[in-house]
């Protein structure tokens, strides 16, 4: 029986040879408990239905790795999208490695496995190595070294947790990247992020150049004439913002220190009698 490459990667060598003792082919998969510690988000899986008509034909190649309840349970702690997957293609059993595990190795293997198949987002990534951090006492550099990344690598994770609300659901439906995310933290108020992002969206900005927009927003000072973000300040850009939310993309507001203008363009007489119908 091969473990795969992905389960093999989190266990020592020395343990092989008892997994191997522990595995049991078909375990009745409503036996199988999810996993409490598991960092993955509930969220739509597109990718789930492939991964289910894989198993339907051609089974489940690596097994599940759980833990046994005192009730005569069996808890998962990694394996969770082929879980899903295997009752999506209506198996009644799967293959199971039994290991003893503490609460802690549950979400420490659960994590390693999900960032081993790049199955985690930066976000859900940041609330595991926070879990790690805070229900189990471990410092950025054990967390480091138990998951492969910089300390500086796991901190800076963390750092994303505070951002609004708003911008963890960009980066949960990946609108926007840990990147741009990163940037974006930079600036000085979380309303001013939340517009921000929206700004990054609607341009399709890249990082380096959220990174510009977050440098000149700080300072106060707005991009030349011919740019698509010229900021002055955090309600300029969201009167623009919602100037644009009605009347298209075009729409542009300058301001200077003698006053500004709003240009509203339309290409037809009835987007004119239109515009001049909302205003009037």
């Amino acid at each position: 029986m091969g473990l795969g490459k992905g389960l093999a990667s989190l266990i020592s060598e020395s343990t092989l040879e008892e997994l191997n003792q522990a595995y049991i082919p078909h375990l009745d998969i409503n036996l199988v408990e999810p996993n409490p510690f598991q960092p993955r988000l509930t969220r739509h899986d597109p990718k789930l239905a492939q991964l289910a008509d894989s198993i339907r034909e051609n089974g489940i190649i690596e097994p599940l790795l759980v833990t046994k309840t005192p009730e005569g349970q069996f808890q998962l702690i990694a394996g969770e999208r082929r879980l899903k997957a295997a009752k999506l293609a209506g198996k009644k059993s799967v293959p199971v490695i039994v290991k003893e595990a503490s609460p802690q190795q549950m979400l420490e293997l659960a994590v390693i496995e999900n960032i081993h198949r790049k199955d985690l987002n930066p976000l859900e990534e940041a609330m595991a190595f926070m879990q790690l951090r805070e229900r189990f006492k471990m410092t950025d550099e054990l967390i480091s070294s138990k998951v492969g990344f910089s300390r500086s690598a796991v901190t800076n994770k963390m750092r994303l947790l505070s951002l609004p609300m708003e911008l963890k659901e960009f980066l949960l439906d990946d609108l926007i990247s840990e990147g741009h995310a990163r940037a974006l933290l930079g600036l000085k108020s979380r309303a001013t992020m939340q517009i921000a992002a929206n700004k990054v969206i609607e341009q399709n900005l890249s990082v380096r150049a959220t990174e510009e927009m977050v440098r000149r927003l700080n300072k106060g000072t707005p991009k030349n004439k011919e740019g698509r973000y010229r900021i002055e300040d955090e309600f300029t850009f969201k009167v623009e913002s919602d100037l644009r939310s009605r009347y298209g993309e075009k729409v542009k507001l300058f301001r200077s220190s003698r006053g500004g203008k709003i240009v509203i363009p339309f290409e037809n007489d009835d987007q004119l009698k239109n515009i001049y119908s909302s205003i009037v």
